[in-house]
């Protein structure tokens, strides 16, 4: 089966430097989609200092992404990587489920 979310070198290699500065109870990042932005949803990246029982755990590269429930019919299949540019640096979600997205980046839409 293949996982949910994959992650690019450069994600994995930006989460193990987050995690090295992090609180030292986080065991990983979370990821989960909520309501909100222009259009309709937004991803919600955190420290993750409990496993919730449900929670779906991607262990890639060396890191460990846990997935909010109810995040993972909206990320099957997506990339995360993270891009560096001359002002600013983020993650991105290439996500092939999305069929609409804000001019911004930070909101998207799937029917």
């Amino acid at each position: 089966m293949n996982p949910i979310i994959k992650l690019s070198d450069n994600a994995a290699k930006r989460i193990k430097e987050i995690m090295s500065s992090a609180e030292k109870n986080a065991l990983g990042v979370r990821v989960s989609v909520k309501s909100g932005g222009c259009a309709g949803m937004s991803y919600v990246m955190e420290y993750s200092k409990e496993l919730n029982p449900t929670d779906e755990v991607i262990e890639d590269k060396g890191v460990k992404v846990f997935i909010d429930p109810a995040a993972v019919m909206y990320l099957l299949g997506t990339e995360m990587d993270y891009k560096k540019e001359e002002f600013s640096s983020t993650f991105v979600f290439n996500n092939p489920n999305e069929t609409e997205r804000c001019g911004c980046g930070e909101s998207f839409k799937i029917d």
